[in-house]
């Protein structure tokens, strides 16, 4: 896995060993010597990882952490703070500044690498969520933009798998500082079990459990649906370095040693816990956006822009995929004179009526989009032309056979629409020939005298000849 990693530290042979030993696992590496080169670099060369010296002059590497994580363009490249000092109170503080691991000297080098390769995978796919939510906003639809340092780390839902009694009560004294709901078992049949009925934010589990193989869980854990997203944080002992090295090869995200310091612990906890809910809005600011992007706002239904690719998809489909289908313009007769007479809120009333009525009669895979003020269009899918007239005429029928309740003196509203209907079958087409087909049965639908279906080939449909009962005509 090849990746850009940034070393900062003052001391120049700490550089070289540094660069010496990523270089030569074919890492691209670029140094700085000094917290405000560093924090320029970050900004300037895009690392995917920084390994960042704490002991510094002028600006130290807690600092130069803290002015990472405040800034939002760099907030979530992984930080490791590499330095001398062991005390279990500057792990915390680096923790707590923002730091994603904090290894002391002289660096193990399997841990090192181990770590180095764990966040760079994590970091990429924090990309890939950046990318996509940076094409939404090209889209012209963008949410509330995402800040890792800005996540809650309380109250979250915490499977803790330990065999030992002491060490269990341990952890669980610790997570109550931030009110989180502890599930704790003791072997890997359980916590299975509890995390197929619990959505967990973060799975702590021991590599020292007495009966079974504390890695194997952790496999298992990552090839699991439920918690293949879960970050999950080891914990070990220091003669268990390899065993780490390779839980993080297989995903886990983090570690700790015993024995445990209860601050140290509840700061990693946090640290993950707040890693997995940004990474949890960007995902969901991401699929809100596209969903902005691909659907009305008023009717809630698909618009133009995702109508034209569906459709494409579906005419482009060939051998057995390739599916009958019809498609059905809509348009609201004498719209216009609703919103001049009653105002646009009204109108509004009624075009999400509309949606609901023709929505609620069509079949789950079928597709209804708004493509205009009060045109719309329907995709029937798998349906005969003789179906496909049925259903036109019973979605016409949908909306004129009973008033609209809207806001307005008398409470309802009687509206009707026309329709066009074109039958494609499996016809070689583009979506502009096939949606100008509907179009100009639409056309004289309307010129016809409104509240009415034209069907291509056939003409205007005569309501008596589609008396069919509903439940029939897509079955």
């Amino acid at each position: 896995m090849s990746a850009r990693v940034l070393v900062v530290d003052d001391i120049a042979p700490n550089v070289k060993l540094l660069e010496a030993k990523l270089t030569s696992e074919y890492y691209d590496v670029i140094t700085a010597t000094s917290g405000a080169q560093a924090l320029e670099r970050v900004v300037a060369d895009s690392p995917d990882i920084v390994l960042l010296d704490v002991m510094m002059p002028g600006m130290d590497g807690f600092e130069v952490c803290r002015r990472i994580k405040s800034n939002p363009a760099i907030a979530h490249v992984p930080v490791v703070m590499v330095t001398a000092l062991t005390d279990a109170t500057d792990k915390v503080r680096g923790l707590e500044a923002g730091a994603d691991d904090f290894l002391s000297k002289p660096v193990n080098d399997v841990a090192l690498m181990a770590r180095v390769r764990s966040l760079v995978r994590l970091k990429m796919t924090v990309d890939e969520w950046r990318a996509r939510e940076m094409t939404a906003n090209t889209l012209g639809v963008s949410g509330e933009s995402a800040g890792i340092m800005t996540q809650t780390i309380e109250k979250a839902n915490i499977l803790m798998v330990e065999d030992q009694a002491f060490e269990a009560q341990k952890c669980q004294e610790a997570l109550t500082r931030d009110q989180h709901k502890v599930f704790a078992v003791t072997g890997g049949m359980a916590a299975l079990e509890r995390a197929s009925v619990t959505d967990c934010d973060l799975i702590i589990t021991s590599l020292n459990l007495q009966k079974e193989d504390g890695l194997r869980l952790c496999s298992h854990l990552r090839s699991n649906e439920r918690t293949r997203a879960v970050p999950i944080l080891m914990i070990g002992q220091e003669e268990d370095l390899p065993k780490v090295a390779r839980g993080l090869e297989i995903g886990a995200n983090d570690y700790i040693l015993r024995p445990l310091d209860r601050n140290e612990l509840l700061a990693r906890v946090r640290t993950q816990i707040r890693r997995k809910r940004f990474q949890e809005k960007l995902k969901t600011n991401y699929e809100a956006s596209l969903n902005m992007a691909l659907t009305d706002t008023l009717t809630g239904l698909y618009n133009r822009r995702y109508l034209n690719v569906h459709l494409e998809k579906l005419l482009k489909s060939t051998g057995d995929q390739r599916k009958q289908i019809a498609v059905l313009m809509f348009d609201l007769d004498k719209f216009k004179s609703i919103n001049d007479t009653y105002g646009h809120g009204v109108g509004d009333e009624v075009l999400k009526s509309f949606a609901d009525r023709i929505k609620t009669r069509m079949r789950g895979f079928d597709l209804l989009a708004r493509t205009g003020g009060e045109e719309f269009v329907a995709v029937l899918v798998g349906v005969s032309p003789e179906k496909a007239c049925f259903v036109a005429e019973r979605l016409r029928r949908a909306i004129g056979k009973r008033p609209m309740q809207v806001n307005i003196p008398d409470g309802q509203l009687s509206v009707t629409t026309s329709v066009g209907g074109a039958y494609i079958g499996t016809d070689v087409a583009t979506v502009d020939e096939v949606l100008e087909r509907a179009d100009q049965q639409l056309y004289k639908a309307k010129e016809g005298g409104r509240d009415a279906v034209y069907f291509e080939g056939i003409g205007k449909l005569e309501p008596a000849n589609y008396d069919e009962p509903e439940r029939s005509i897509l079955e």
